[in-house]
Protein backbone atom coordinates (compact mmCIF):
# COMPACT_ATOMS: atom_id res chain seq x y z
CA UNK A 1 0.00 0.00 0.00
CA UNK A 2 2.94 2.29 0.74
CA UNK A 3 4.29 1.59 -2.30
CA UNK A 4 1.41 2.52 -4.59
CA UNK A 5 0.94 5.55 -2.38
CA UNK A 6 4.19 6.37 -3.55
CA UNK A 7 3.81 5.52 -7.04
CA UNK A 8 0.40 7.41 -6.78
CA UNK A 9 2.55 10.96 -5.48
CA UNK A 10 5.35 10.29 -8.16
CA UNK A 11 2.80 9.88 -11.07
CA UNK A 12 1.18 13.04 -9.48
CA UNK A 13 4.53 14.59 -9.31
CA UNK A 14 5.71 13.45 -12.75
CA UNK A 15 1.42 14.64 -14.04
CA UNK A 16 2.15 17.71 -12.54
CA UNK A 17 5.59 18.21 -14.07
CA UNK A 18 4.17 17.55 -17.61
CA UNK A 19 1.09 19.76 -16.89
CA UNK A 20 3.34 22.63 -15.83
CA UNK A 21 5.55 22.48 -18.98
CA UNK A 22 2.48 22.29 -21.17
CA UNK A 23 1.37 25.57 -19.88
CA UNK A 24 4.94 26.77 -20.15
CA UNK A 25 4.76 25.97 -23.94
CA UNK A 26 1.48 27.36 -24.82
CA UNK A 27 2.35 30.53 -23.20
CA UNK A 28 5.52 30.90 -25.53
CA UNK A 29 3.72 29.53 -28.04
CA UNK A 30 0.54 32.73 -27.20
CA UNK A 31 3.86 35.23 -26.59
CA UNK A 32 5.20 33.76 -30.20
CA UNK A 33 1.78 34.15 -31.91
CA UNK A 34 0.77 37.77 -29.80
CA UNK A 35 4.59 39.07 -30.83
CA UNK A 36 3.80 37.58 -35.04
CA UNK A 37 0.32 39.84 -34.45
CA UNK A 38 2.16 42.82 -33.46
CA UNK A 39 4.64 42.92 -36.54
CA UNK A 40 1.29 42.24 -38.56
CA UNK A 41 -0.25 45.54 -37.28
CA UNK A 42 3.30 47.24 -37.38
CA UNK A 43 3.85 46.69 -40.80
CA UNK A 44 -0.24 47.62 -41.78
CA UNK A 45 0.43 50.89 -39.94
CA UNK A 46 3.94 51.50 -41.53
CA UNK A 47 1.86 50.63 -44.78
CA UNK A 48 -1.05 52.78 -44.14
CA UNK A 49 1.60 55.66 -42.88
CA UNK A 50 3.43 55.39 -46.60
CA UNK A 51 0.00 55.44 -48.02
CA UNK A 52 -1.52 58.47 -46.40
CA UNK A 53 2.46 60.04 -47.20
CA UNK A 54 1.91 59.43 -50.99
CA UNK A 55 -1.29 60.70 -51.11
CA UNK A 56 -0.59 63.76 -49.83
CA UNK A 57 2.52 64.36 -51.87
CA UNK A 58 0.00 63.14 -54.85
CA UNK A 59 -2.59 66.10 -54.22
CA UNK A 60 0.55 68.60 -53.83
CA UNK A 61 2.08 67.43 -57.26
CA UNK A 62 -0.95 67.06 -59.02
CA UNK A 63 -1.87 70.54 -58.02
CA UNK A 64 1.03 72.54 -58.80
CA UNK A 65 1.53 70.69 -62.53
CA UNK A 66 -2.31 71.35 -63.32
CA UNK A 67 -2.04 74.85 -62.70
CA UNK A 68 1.07 74.87 -65.07
CA UNK A 69 -0.40 73.40 -66.88
CA UNK A 70 -3.49 75.48 -67.04
CA UNK A 71 -1.35 78.65 -67.49
CA UNK A 72 0.36 77.35 -70.51
CA UNK A 73 -3.11 77.07 -72.39
CA UNK A 74 -3.91 80.49 -70.72
CA UNK A 75 -0.87 81.80 -72.70
CA UNK A 76 -1.92 79.80 -75.95
CA UNK A 77 -5.23 81.49 -76.01
CA UNK A 78 -3.61 84.99 -75.83
CA UNK A 79 -0.80 84.05 -78.23
CA UNK A 80 -3.66 82.83 -81.00
CA UNK A 81 -5.97 85.64 -79.85
CA UNK A 82 -2.65 88.00 -80.74
CA UNK A 83 -2.30 86.12 -84.42
CA UNK A 84 -4.44 89.26 -86.50
CA UNK A 85 -2.23 91.95 -85.35
CA UNK A 86 0.87 89.67 -86.48
CA UNK A 87 -0.84 88.25 -89.58
CA UNK A 88 -2.68 90.45 -90.84
CA UNK A 89 -5.29 90.06 -93.68
CA UNK A 90 -2.72 91.52 -96.33
CA UNK A 91 0.07 89.57 -94.90
CA UNK A 92 -2.76 86.46 -95.87
CA UNK A 93 -3.31 88.12 -99.05
CA UNK A 94 0.27 88.63 -100.13
CA UNK A 95 1.38 85.00 -99.27
CA UNK A 96 0.86 81.59 -101.05
CA UNK A 97 0.91 78.80 -99.29
CA UNK A 98 2.02 75.99 -101.38
CA UNK A 99 0.69 72.88 -101.54
CA UNK A 100 4.11 70.94 -100.71
CA UNK A 101 4.34 72.77 -97.92
CA UNK A 102 0.52 71.77 -96.25
CA UNK A 103 1.70 68.14 -97.06
CA UNK A 104 4.61 68.38 -95.24
CA UNK A 105 3.26 69.65 -92.47
CA UNK A 106 0.75 67.16 -92.17
CA UNK A 107 3.00 64.24 -92.85
CA UNK A 108 4.81 65.71 -89.72
CA UNK A 109 2.27 66.29 -87.74
CA UNK A 110 0.88 62.41 -87.98
CA UNK A 111 4.29 61.26 -88.08
CA UNK A 112 3.66 59.98 -91.36
CA UNK A 113 6.06 59.36 -94.91
CA UNK A 114 4.78 62.47 -96.98
CA UNK A 115 2.14 61.48 -99.54
CA UNK A 116 3.77 61.33 -103.31
CA UNK A 117 2.74 64.80 -104.74
CA UNK A 118 -0.46 64.61 -107.06
CA UNK A 119 0.11 67.82 -108.62
CA UNK A 120 2.29 70.79 -108.54
CA UNK A 121 3.60 71.08 -105.12
CA UNK A 122 4.12 74.82 -105.39
CA UNK A 123 0.41 75.17 -106.51
CA UNK A 124 -1.50 77.43 -103.63
CA UNK A 125 -3.52 75.17 -101.08
CA UNK A 126 -7.04 75.64 -101.54
CA UNK A 127 -8.40 77.44 -98.02
CA UNK A 128 -4.59 77.41 -96.49
CA UNK A 129 -4.04 80.98 -95.12
CA UNK A 130 -0.81 82.35 -93.09
CA UNK A 131 -3.13 83.19 -89.94
CA UNK A 132 -4.40 79.62 -90.38
CA UNK A 133 -1.01 78.18 -90.60
CA UNK A 134 0.35 80.80 -87.51
CA UNK A 135 -2.94 79.48 -85.28
CA UNK A 136 -1.87 75.65 -85.74
CA UNK A 137 1.83 76.59 -84.75
CA UNK A 138 0.63 78.22 -81.99
CA UNK A 139 -2.19 75.21 -80.99
CA UNK A 140 0.90 73.02 -81.29
CA UNK A 141 3.29 74.61 -79.27
CA UNK A 142 0.99 74.84 -76.60
CA UNK A 143 0.26 71.06 -76.65
CA UNK A 144 3.85 70.88 -76.88
CA UNK A 145 4.43 72.96 -73.93
CA UNK A 146 1.57 71.69 -71.82
CA UNK A 147 3.02 68.27 -72.37
CA UNK A 148 6.29 69.18 -71.18
CA UNK A 149 4.68 70.45 -67.82
CA UNK A 150 3.02 67.19 -67.74
CA UNK A 151 6.50 65.51 -67.83
CA UNK A 152 8.05 67.46 -65.65
CA UNK A 153 5.03 66.71 -62.94
CA UNK A 154 5.71 62.72 -63.62
CA UNK A 155 9.23 62.90 -63.16
CA UNK A 156 8.61 64.94 -59.62
CA UNK A 157 6.19 62.35 -58.36
CA UNK A 158 8.47 59.04 -59.72
CA UNK A 159 11.24 61.09 -57.70
CA UNK A 160 8.98 61.52 -54.75
CA UNK A 161 7.07 57.83 -54.80
CA UNK A 162 9.79 55.92 -54.89
CA UNK A 163 13.09 56.04 -53.10
CA UNK A 164 14.82 54.68 -55.76
CA UNK A 165 14.70 56.61 -58.08
CA UNK A 166 15.58 59.49 -55.16
CA UNK A 167 18.61 57.65 -54.86
CA UNK A 168 19.78 57.72 -59.16
CA UNK A 169 21.35 61.22 -60.60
Amino acid sequence: MVTLLILLVIGALIGGGVWQQSRINAAKNATRDAQARVKAVEGERDAAREETRLARENVRVVTKYVDRVQTVYVKGKTITKEIPVYVTPEADAACVVPAGFVRIHDAAAANTTPEPAAGDPDAPAAGVTLSAIAETVADNYTQYHALGEQLIGLQDYVRTSCPAAQASP
